[in-house]
């Protein structure tokens, strides 16, 4: 039985093959959103944004996604004895759509299954420059404020084996005012950087730029 092999884009008699992405989420979908727009827009070439799953059937990420004609399905964790069963319907799932990348948006779920079957085809973004601020506890711009920072922003990243961060795609900086507050510096990270890169680092994705040397990842030119 004939594989597709993994990557961005594919060529298989003849015909291009385009990437089938899943977007998971868990709450409001305001970096659901951000994609929704770059495919509405053409933004993003050869892929197909195939399902949004979200582990939550009343976030407003599903009502998102319905607007925008995407299917959406929900795999609730309270069906499941424990978060690794959980995550192994995950990878079930995506598996049965034949998703070739996985998009995470606000999802809030350990990857656990999904991240060593989807090995370097798992992307996020994190609010903050990585490793600044990467374990934090509680609010990364609250920590942001009170340490200080001059500079914030966001990165970009392929999800490690173990679910977590891992090789960095794209970061963008943010600059931190003196008069911000929690809420205002939370809103400028999101519109200034997490919802710019996400479909920046898709996009380089499925254009094939991405290559993965043990913790670094190199962009190709075209």
């Amino acid at each position: 039985m004939w594989r597709r092999p993994e990557g961005c884009y594919r060529e298989y008699l003849g015909a291009t093959i385009m990437t089938r992405g899943a977007v998971l989420v868990s709450g409001g979908g305001t970096k659901l959103q951000a994609l929704l727009d770059s495919v509405y827009f053409g933004e993003i070439p050869d892929f197909e944004l195939v399902s949004v799953i979200s582990s939550d059937a009343q976030a407003y990420a599903m009502t998102r996604a319905k607007t925008a004609g995407v299917p959406a399905f929900t795999v609730d964790p309270a069906m499941f004895p424990t978060t690794s069963s959980f995550s192994m319907a995950m990878a079930n799932k995506l598996r049965d759509m034949d998703v070739d990348l996985v998009i995470l948006a606000g999802y809030k779920m350990p990857l656990g299954t999904v991240a060593s079957t989807y090995k370097n085809r798992v992307i996020g973004v994190y609010p903050s420059l990585i490793p600044a601020f990467e374990d934090c506890q509680g609010s990364v711009h609250r920590a942001v404020l009170e340490r200080g920072a001059k500079v914030t922003g966001a990165t970009a990243y392929f999800a490690s084996q173990e679910g977590g961060i891992g090789p960095i795609i794209l970061q963008k900086p943010v600059e931190v005012k003196q008069d911000d507050t929690v809420e205002s510096l939370r809103s400028r990270v999101m519109e200034e950087a997490e919802w710019k890169l996400l479909p920046q680092a898709v996009t380089l994705y499925c254009q094939g730029r991405l290559e993965v040397r043990g913790m670094r990842v190199i962009i190709k030119e075209k």
